[in-house]
């Protein structure tokens, strides 16, 4: 197994579908959902009381079980002697099931949500609607909203902030910008996710009581990007290690922008590749060899000369695309690395050069590849509609590559339908050549043997993490030397007694 499953449960990101489903089968295997729901008020109220003196305080509530969070909410801050007024979105006697009850035990005047109810408030929570809103926010709920906006009143969400879509992280008409987000069990993509994640702020997540077996039936395949996943196969050097046993990448060089292959083979070679290969055009090959310490440079003589360098077993992972301009040439070679069957990264140029013969790369690809695109990159190839993770999806599927969507909410879809999101990455990160960092680094773990998906993974969290080391003033260049660090604070003491080779 590449990732490891019991990480991927804990990690697991829930549709509002799937989170519905584990409330149903907690209920139907004997926990109560009254219970349930007393348990999430209470967290919200316990993450409230940790963050905030107090102060008045204006519950939202709506119609749903959502609302009945914020009616055990209320009443449990209530009791701490908080200031406590309680407004909800159309009539309590509507009100069914556990949220019913919930309203039952709330002994205060309950008024009629509209903007007027924030009146005198310090702080509002939240809990007119959950991540399953169906349709954008509307009427009173939306004017709510907007005003909260407008007063720029702080905000406590409950599961997600009303009007943000837990599946895709869309913003459906309006949404509050949350302080802080309380949600159960899991999280859900939107929390993730932009914008979605941009409004949640702080999320914490709560257990409410919902037994980890009902994972076994809802099989989420979704997670969010953590060490925990693949940290077990992340490639450690061992005592009889060298450096033909830790694989070879070959860098396609272009013979403009020389700086992006540079970038890319240097990064290759920190993640821990044994040897890095840089076939230079020969037109530019005395720019590459001034400037690459470390890495092989090899003058390149059209596309026999860089088949020839395929046809070495030992070059067993292919980069192609920072730099390499686009057109047929690039096409060509792109084909070619496909058809000598290595493992590859496809970035940048590689991917747009097919973007009038998508099905052509597509039938070429039969071993392990990455495709790292961005949206733009990505719209030449792909079908753009719907959430940025339903888009990688299909594309994994069609490709049968692993794509790497880029972004500030990256995600990472394998053709088997497992998806995961990351959110590590600091926004210091949008400069150039950070993209060629990033697809050297998938390369030189791909070279070492690591499965395409858990290699696309570690590298967007190992890169994300350099950036966060570095932070303002951010230069592609730093991601490298602060590769090492990111390193060990994944590895930690494993593999201290290896020796370098």
């Amino acid at each position: 197994m590449t990732i490891d499953p019991g990480a991927w449960r804990r990690q697991a990101l829930l549709t509002p579908q799937q989170m519905g489903e584990c409330d149903r089968l907690a209920i139907a295997g004997g926990v109560p959902g009254d219970a349930l729901m007393e348990k999430a008020g209470l967290a919200v109220a316990d993450a409230v009381s940790r963050r905030y003196a107090p102060r008045p305080l204006i519950v939202l509530c709506g119609p749903g079980n959502n609302g009945g969070d914020g009616f055990v909410a209320a009443r449990i801050l209530a009791a701490r002697g908080w200031p406590v007024r309680l407004a909800l979105l159309g009539d309590i006697e509507r009100l069914h099931g556990d949220a019913a009850a919930a309203a039952r035990q709330w002994r205060r005047p309950v008024e009629a949500l509209a903007p007027q109810a924030l009146d005198g408030a310090a702080l509002a929570i939240d809990a007119l609607f959950g991540a399953g809103l169906a349709r954008p926010l509307d009427g009173v709920a939306r004017a709510v909203v907007e005003e909260l906006a407008r007063r720029r009143l702080p905000v406590i969400g409950v599961d997600v902030p009303s009007g943000v879509d837990g599946g895709s992280g869309a913003v459906r008409g309006a949404a509050p910008q949350a302080a802080l987000t309380v949600t159960f069990f899991r999280k859900k993509p939107g929390h993730l996710l932009l914008p979605g994640r941009r409004h949640c702020g702080e999320t914490v997540l709560a257990q409410i009581g919902i037994p980890e077996t009902v994972l076994d039936a809802v099989a989420p395949d979704t997670a969010a990007n953590d060490p925990a996943l693949w940290r077990h196969r992340l490639p450690r050097p061992q005592l009889e290690s060298h450096k033909y046993a830790r694989g070879h990448v070959l860098v396609a060089g272009g013979a403009a922008m020389t700086g992006a292959a540079r970038l890319a083979a240097r990064s290759a070679a920190r993640i821990g590749a044994g040897l890095v290969t840089l076939a230079a055009p020969e037109a530019v090959f005395p720019v590459y060899a001034a400037a690459l310490t470390g890495v092989i440079v090899l003058p390149v003589a059209g596309l026999e000369g860089f088949a020839a360098l395929l046809t070495d077993p030992r070059r067993n992972a292919a980069l192609i695309g920072p730099g390499a301009g686009v057109g047929e040439e690039t096409r060509a070679r792109t084909l070619a690395i496909l058809a000598a069957g290595k493992s590859a990264v496809l970035d940048a140029d590689a991917l747009t050069s097919f973007a009038e013969d998508r099905q052509r790369l597509f039938a070429a690809i039969a071993s392990p590849v990455v495709m790292t695109p961005h949206d733009g990159e990505f719209a030449h190839l792909f079908d753009s509609a719907g959430s940025k993770l339903d888009r990688a999806r299909r594309a994994a599927r069609a490709s049968r590559a692993v794509i790497l969507l880029k972004g500030a909410d990256t995600v990472i879809a394998a053709p088997d339908g497992r998806a995961a999101i990351n959110a590590n990455a600091p926004p210091d990160l949008a400069t150039g050549g950070s993209g060629d960092v990033l697809a050297g680094m998938i390369a030189g773990l791909l070279a070492q043997h690591m499965a395409p998906f858990a290699a696309a993974c570690a590298a967007a969290w190992l890169h994300g993490a350099a950036a966060a080391r570095i932070g303002p003033g951010l230069v592609a260049e730093d991601l490298i030397e602060a590769l090492p660090a990111a390193l060990r604070e994944v590895l930690g003491d494993a593999g201290a007694d290896a020796l370098p080779s």
